[in-house]
């Protein structure tokens, strides 16, 4: 008995001095209130922490409404953690102002992602990413029969004028309260994320990716000025409910047969599914003259400057990146996996699966927002533009306005490190 309580206090010790020789890594996540994602991340945080004496992970996770304006107060106050998980597009703002250090990753281990969850910025990896998210024309295969409308495909997709067509055809049937739902109610990064693909789609931009030194000729050339006409006639002609759209019919108004067709995310696909069955189409976006563009470029992972572990941080990340754990969210959250072979794991994404094609989607369509620190910025102005034109604001005069403002955010931060 002696012997053996003797061996279990040396065994005691040994588990116990190699958890105290384990560096404490603190990381921040989005995700708060998400109790079946924070089960993903809290069983590789554990798999990590057990696998090997180095390093321990300690997760704080905020609501995602306050996440980046956390991250920015900690930022100025010198508290950033070891990891911080960060928004594709707001990453360039947080790398240029010093929240961010360069990912130390073998480029190896990010050649078979999906170029838009590999984050880089001024010719660096900054962050990864373990999923996407694409967006697509949701709707029913008998509604498009009854009214004699063509199936786009990716290699065929609908032509400005015969998306037009199928509204106008839609609308004059009295069959839906509205043919198109956009998701107006919805506020904040969804706007450039959803709506500015279709201006790329017209010839625009939000600023011109050249040099990112304007968005004069881009956010307000013919291209852009034709983009914002088709924009406002979608509301005067009552082909899509306007920006006092309800959010709970958003939510609800395809399914409930209010609308026809909805332009939703992967995010929102299996409620659909579970609706509809075999009769759900998601559809690609249309082709209004130039190429059919969908956002992309979601939640990614990286090292705050101040860390004083980045090689701990960076252990913990390349770990993260593993197939087991970008399968794992995306059956838990219904995003698209960041690898093909993470995809052919994955319950809604291998192939023949239900969820497929919105890997094709972001594979084939998918272009990211503009990779620059200002994106913060001209986002919010992209987003109040269109709001006003949905109005009724006059389509030039509103665009002109956003250049400017836009183009004053540059000039005042000096061309943001371009």
């Amino acid at each position: 008995m002696k012997l053996t309580i003797s061996g279990a206090i040396v065994a005691y010790a040994a588990v116990s001095g190699a958890a105290l020789a384990q560096t404490e890594l603190a990381l921040w996540y989005h995700g708060a209130g998400n109790e079946e994602e924070a089960a993903v991340l809290n069983g590789a945080i554990e798999d990590f922490n057990n696998a090997q004496g180095d390093w321990t992970v300690v997760v704080e996770s905020f609501p995602q409404i306050a996440y980046n304006d956390s991250v920015v107060a900690a930022a100025l106050a010198g508290n950033l953690p070891d990891i911080l998980d960060i928004d594709g597009p707001v990453m360039p703002n947080w790398a240029w102002s010093g929240y961010l250090q360069p990912l130390q990753v073998d480029e190896t281990l990010v050649s078979n992602f999906l170029p838009s969850t590999v984050g880089r910025w001024d010719g660096e990896i900054y962050s990864v990413g373990l999923w996407d998210a694409a967006v697509a024309i949701m709707t029913r295969q008998s509604t498009l029969d009854k009214y004699g409308i063509r199936v786009p495909t990716l290699e065929e997709p609908w032509s400005l004028e015969e998306f037009n067509a199928a509204l106008e055809t839609i609308k004059a049937s009295g069959d839906f309260d509205y043919p198109l739902d956009l998701g107006t109610a919805w506020t904040g990064e969804w706007y450039p994320y959803a709506f500015s693909p279709f201006l790329q789609s017209f010839g625009g931009d939000i600023v011109n990716r050249d040099d990112y030194q304007s968005a004069d000729g881009v956010l307000n050339g013919d291209a852009a000025i034709a983009f914002g006409e088709w924009w406002q006639s979608l509301f005067a002609n009552d082909y899509a409910p306007g920006t006092s759209q309800d959010p709970a019919v958003r939510d609800t108004g395809l399914i409930d047969g209010k609308y026809a067709m909805s332009w939703n995310g992967n995010w929102a696909a299996t409620p659909v599914l579970d609706a509809f069955g075999d009769d759900t189409l998601f559809l690609p976006a249309p082709d209004f003259g130039n190429g059919s563009t969908i956002g992309a470029g979601s939640w990614q992972f990286g090292i705050s400057a101040t860390s004083a572990h980045p090689d701990g941080a960076a252990a913990f990340i390349e770990h993260l990146m593993q197939d087991k754990y970008t399968a794992a969210f995306s059956d838990t959250l219904g995003l698209v996996p960041a690898t093909p072979t993470a995809a052919a794991q994955s319950k809604y994404y291998a192939e023949g699966a239900p969820m497929e094609v919105f890997y094709g989607l972001s594979e084939a369509q998918a272009l990211v927002r503009p990779v620059t620190p200002g994106y913060v910025v001209a986002a919010k102005v992209f987003e109040k533009a269109l709001s006003d034109i949905a109005n009724g604001g006059d389509v030039i005069d509103t665009l002109d306005a956003a250049v400017d403002e836009i183009d004053a955010d540059i000039a005042k931060n000096g061309g943001y490190g371009h």
